[in-house]
């Protein structure tokens, strides 16, 4: 087993030191806030006869009498089951498996509310993406109020994909009084291989594959219930709630309908008794989670090569605990963090063959014993990191943990961290005259991580595909997609636009992607700078780049530069664009507080502001309600 005393990496103490030190006082605001809750206690023991007698008429007899008694846990069960998709249909089953663990315990659960879970793959290119971003923060609200009752000693958060996890993530930190267990439910075995996926999805860009011949191939890749097997978001989501202990051993990423993910889903039931107060042993989340537990889940990405989209969602979640996390934290971070896994989009095996190679147990015992995360954090399973290197086990049908393997089973999926895939991490930060992004270089080979090229302007996604319908874009190109940004249209992933920007790049050309919008969690072969901050509508840069101004992407140096000069950029105007249609139809017209209030990508583009940040900032007098 690694051993927990491993000296910690110097630049991964550093990082975690300079965001407590950061984030000292709102922190501190934090914890005393969710200590101030916990003293009040669970208002179940202080409601009124009529208020319990609501809280519990649904209940059969067995949990009433639990109930009223106050001696016993009760679980508040969050859910984002539907049964359209895929990754969240297992879910259905699970709060009755959870009801019959908690009674075997001599305690009560109750489903406290569910929360809309979409599928970015389904509303991909299409307008429903613009609310697809918001959807995080309509998460985290539909949380409180499931949770809002108050009728409940601990929560089980059940959700696997995009923006729910991370959305869940927020609540819980709100209500950080409660012990937490995250309970995912897994990913779809196997499909087609996503290398033909990806050759038939570029054939077809081409007009060289049928309309039918697409449907198939889609079809073959999402097949069945379960997480998707590629490795963007979702995937990423169970890989950090694992990293921060969020999860139990092992449990990210056991398929759907097993018998061992039922067995997991009770003992996380189990646990969660264990951790409230009745159960005998305290672990609030608030106590749980704090900047280590972040450094932890960031370094997991990195060596993962996991979501651009956590750029945000880490800010957010952070933000939500008390803690201000950055983008040059990801950057210094990534600088130290090698690159140790390659699941499509950054090679060809998928999320199953990761598990089958070693898995979770492995990369947790490589990163511990090269001291690049902390081993020393609370756990949702009792203990603390250093458990995280065993694995799960059925014996006659009890569940237990063991010591996971020792070696890679497959180094051309998972590596030590002697012999990584490359030496740093698989996101990183540019910055220039056009903003600060992000870029995910994890997929993208040497040769194309510096493109110099002429831009090619757009405003919406649909006019990129014509250009290159058109012939327009076959040559050398850096395509700029801007008023993508949160505050403009709610930040759409741009991932539709991939199959024709790979086309370009395998003809030869020199090609990019700039954005203030996203590209996706499965971005790819194609460098993309995105999440430009300030975005073109917020008086960004990218509003002043015109059609033909040379840009320089240099994923090697971090920069992103339009060779202009000083004088002629200090001379344009920002570009005002025409946004009215993006704002109407398929319930966009509901979101526009959403639009105005939303931060910078670099923020988190949350609309909940800064928590206990704001907070001290008003008690400073450095801003005032109407700024707000």
């Amino acid at each position: 087993m690694a051993q927990a005393s491993t000296p910690l990496n110097a630049t991964v103490q550093q990082v975690t030191q300079r965001i407590r030190e950061r984030s000292a006082e709102r922190r501190a605001l934090y914890e005393q806030r969710m200590a101030d809750q916990h003293q009040r206690g669970v208002h179940r023991g202080e409601l009124s006869c009529g208020n319990l007698a609501h809280g519990f008429a649904a209940c059969g007899t067995q949990d009433k009498n639990a109930l009223k008694m106050m001696n016993s846990a009760n679980l508040g069960i969050i859910s984002a089951y539907n049964d359209m998709l895929s990754a969240h249909q297992p879910l259905e089953t699970f709060p009755e498996t959870i009801k019959a663990a908690a009674r075997d315990m001599g305690s009560t659960a109750q489903f406290a509310g569910g929360v809309p879970a979409m599928c970015d793959g389904v509303t991909q290119g299409q307008p429903g993406m613009e609310l697809s971003l918001f959807s995080r923060d309509v998460i985290a609200m539909a949380t409180a109020v499931g949770l809002s009752h108050n009728m409940f000693d601990a929560a089980l958060y059940l959700g696997v994909c995009d923006k729910i996890v991370p959305g869940l993530f927020i609540a819980a930190a709100r209500f950080g009084h409660l012990p937490a267990v995250f309970v995912p439910a897994g990913p779809m075995p196997t499909g087609l291989p996503n290398k033909e996926k990806a050759r038939v999805r570029q054939r077809f860009a081409e007009g060289k594959a049928s309309r039918e011949e697409l449907l198939e191939a889609e079809s073959e890749s999402y097949h069945s219930p379960g997480t998707c097997t590629f490795y963007g978001t979702a995937n990423s989501n169970q890989l950090m709630m694992e990293m921060m202990g969020l999860h139990l051993p092992g449990t990210s990423f056991v398929n759907p309908g097993t018998e061992m993910r039922e067995a997991l889903t009770r003992f996380a039931t189990e646990q969660a008794i264990r951790n409230t107060e009745p159960g005998g042993t305290y672990r609030p989340f608030y106590q749980q989670i704090d900047e280590r537990a972040i450094v932890n889940a960031v370094v997991g990405l990195l060596a993962s090569g996991g979501s651009t989209n956590h750029t945000m969602h880490l800010v957010a979640m952070a933000a939500a605990a008390g803690l201000t996390l950055t983008w040059d934290d990801f950057t210094d971070l990534s600088a130290v963090t090698p690159s140790l896994m390659r699941v499509y989009p950054n090679g060809q095996a998928d999320i199953n063959h990761f598990q089958a190679a070693g898995g979770m147990s492995y990369l947790f015992r490589e990163l511990i014993g090269a001291g690049l995360i902390h081993s020393d954090i609370p756990t949702a399973f009792g203990t603390d990191m250093t458990a995280y290197t065993q694995e799960p086990f059925l014996e006659d049908g009890k569940l237990t943990w063991r010591e996971g393997p020792q070696q890679s089973l497959d180094e051309d999926v998972l590596r030590p961290v002697a012999t990584p895939f490359a030496p740093t991490g698989g996101l990183t930060v540019l910055d220039g005259n056009l903003g600060r992004g992000v870029i995910k270089v994890s997929a993208v080979a040497e040769e194309h991580r510096v493109v110099e090229a002429p831009a090619r302007i757009f405003e919406d996604q649909n006019d990129l595909k014509a250009a290159f319908d058109a012939g327009e874009l076959d040559r050398d190109v850096i395509a700029v997609v801007r008023f993508q940004g949160p505050k403009a249209n709610g930040m759409p992933e741009l991932h539709k636009l991939t199959p024709f920007l790979g086309v370009l790049q395998d003809r030869g050309h020199k090609v990019a992607l700039v954005t203030d919008g996203r590209m996706s969690g499965a971005s790819g072969k194609v460098p993309a700078a995105i999440h430009i901050s300030p975005e073109a509508l917020d008086g960004g840069p990218l509003s002043k780049l015109h059609d033909g101004d040379i840009v320089r992407l240099d994923a090697d140096a971090g920069t992103l530069e339009a060779k202009v000069s000083a004088a002629d950029w200090a001379e344009r105007e920002q570009r005002v664009a025409e946004l009215d249609h993006y704002h109407v139809g398929l319930g966009r017209e509901l979101f526009g507080g959403f639009r105005h209030l939303a931060m910078r990508g670099e923020e988190g583009a949350g609309v909940f502001g800064g928590f206990e940040a704001d907070d001290l900032a008003r008690q400073a007098g450095q801003i005032h309600d109407e700024d707000a």
